[in-house]
């Protein structure tokens, strides 16, 4: 597994978990927005190395929207849950696409 298919795997995680109805509202608001800050690094450390790797970027996209637009409670879960299966895609994409 290369590093930008780790990242894809570990951001799609984090994701899924912020996209847990009541959780991930309570796990966003408690850390006083910190993890949606945290994640958009994260996101953006992974569409360099996707694109680096060239791999599908769609998912880092989507998490970079994700973060910014994930403080609205119900738009957010949404996003989280289209970001999370669009990784999770990425990640099982063969390892170097042809754009």
């Amino acid at each position: 597994m290369i590093f930008s298919q780790f990242m894809q795997l570990l951001t799609a995680i984090f994701e899924g978990l912020l996209g847990i109805p009541f959780f991930g509202d309570l796990f966003i608001f408690g850390s006083g927005l910190t993890v949606l800050f945290v994640m958009l690094v994260l996101h953006i450390i992974t569409l360099y190395a996707a694109s680096r790797d060239r791999r599908w970027i769609a998912g880092s996209i989507l998490g970079i929207i994700a973060s910014i637009i994930g403080i609205v409670p119900i738009i957010g879960i949404f996003l989280h849950w289209v970001t999370f299966l669009v990784l999770i895609i990425s990640v099982f994409q063969p390892e170097n696409i042809e754009f």
